[in-house]
């Protein structure tokens, strides 16, 4: 496994190089076109879920304790298992999506079609399971049942919303901004009332982000188990958000889709990281109010992440309101995504076997684009360059 998830990550991140160097100047463009702001809301929200808000808090004593990580501090692991390399693999599968697949159609052949979108359904109940079981290290009074009722309710909103594709883009953009509004209000908190910290030890941590670029290449290949898993984790994402944001694109060059889909999301993450990382420093316990507007942003992220993906599957597979009314759809897309979510809870399913799936795919694509060299580079160059 660990050889198979660091040959296809290399091979996607020289991709991502082999596109920004040879095709940087091609313009792109999706089919629903929005502005750079609208797109990278729906990017960053649709790309993540609650692990943002939630996990590392939970993740920096682990990375502080074990001397696998020890060529950087915590903070920078943090920063590398959620930071640009990862997001470089967003931007390959969208400038395909955008540019490529209108050509080499490989996701419209039928059993490509549907073991794409098994992996979809599959990674998208992941995100439900994962709230769930990250939800108690947050409001550890809340007994199970009560967790599995929130889980219930996040779906249901989800599914309703997933119906709604106006109502997805301001949720994307509220939620964008609530978590603005939330790192903010966690940095007021810490620097003036707990720790005294202020802006000094904000920047000290800005600049402590710097172990992560001088160990970028570390990040390449699996450092633990736990990096392992969360290779397997971007890949069963990243298909399907290429996918769901290449619609999305403005009018840009290929250059500027890598800035936006890179280094746009990594400034709010770094900034965030940097500011849970001063409640690690000074173990400051979380108050209680504080602790509760993250869950509700962090419920807010899923929804956002389950309603997109539960629309993309769905329009994939004509599993729409359109074609099912709204007495099949909310069902069928209710009892599967809950369903799963008990699938990833009471038995051994793990989402590193969706990832290998979506490796697999991944090498399909590439045998296909070799196949058909002069398609791949008619559609590089379909739109032409400002």
């Amino acid at each position: 496994m660990t050889l198979i998830i660091s040959v296809a990550y290399v091979a996607v991140l020289l991709s991502a190089l082999f596109v920004i160097i040879g095709w940087g100047n091609r313009s792109v463009q999706g089919a629903t076109p929005t502005g750079t702001f609208t797109f990278v809301a729906l990017l960053f929200t649709a790309g993540l879920d609650m692990g943002l808000v939630m996990l590392p808090l939970t993740e920096f004593p682990v990375y502080a304790g074990d001397p696998v990580y020890d060529f950087a501090n915590p903070l920078a692991v943090e920063f590398g298992m959620w930071g640009p390399l990862v997001w470089l693999m967003y931007f390959v599968s969208t400038f395909y999506f955008v540019a490529l697949e209108p050509k080499l159609q490989v996701f419209q052949i039928p059993v490509i079609k549907w073991v794409y979108n098994l992996t979809v359904i599959a990674t998208c109940a992941f995100t439900g399971y994962l709230f769930m079981v990250n939800l108690p290290a947050y409001a550890p009074a809340m007994p199970q049942w009560a967790v599995w009722a929130l889980v219930v309710v996040v779906v249901l909103i989800s599914v309703h919303s997933s119906a709604h594709l106006a109502f997805m883009k301001w949720l994307a953009i509220l939620s964008t901004w609530g978590f603005g509004i939330l790192a903010f209000t966690a940095l007021a908190v810490v620097a003036y009332v707990y720790s005294g910290v202020g802006l000094a030890g904000l920047l000290a941590n800005v600049a402590a982000l710097g172990d992560y670029f001088a160990n970028i290449h570390r990040f390449a290949t699996p450092i633990s188990d736990y990096h392992e898993f969360y290779l397997f984790w971007w890949f069963a994402w990243s298909i399907m958000i290429g996918e769901f944001v290449a619609r999305f694109v403005g009018h840009m060059k290929a250059w500027r889709l890598a800035f936006a889909m890179v280094v746009l999301p990594a400034v709010p993450l770094g900034l965030w990281f940097c500011v849970l990382y001063i409640y690690h420093q000074e173990a400051i316990t979380i108050p209680v109010w504080l602790n509760w507007a993250m869950i509700s942003v962090g419920v807010v992220f899923v929804v956002n992440s389950l309603d997109s993906l539960i629309r993309l599957y769905a329009t994939n597979l004509g599993w729409t309101v359109d074609r099912l009314g709204k007495r099949g759809y909310y069902p069928l897309h209710f009892l599967l995504q809950v369903g799963l979510v008990a699938a990833y809870f009471f038995t051994p399913f793990k989402i590193e076997w969706v990832g290998l799936v979506v490796i697999g795919l991944y090498a399909v694509v590439f045998v296909k684009m070799a196949m058909n060299l002069g398609a791949v580079r008619q559609g590089a160059a379909s739109v032409p360059a400002e």
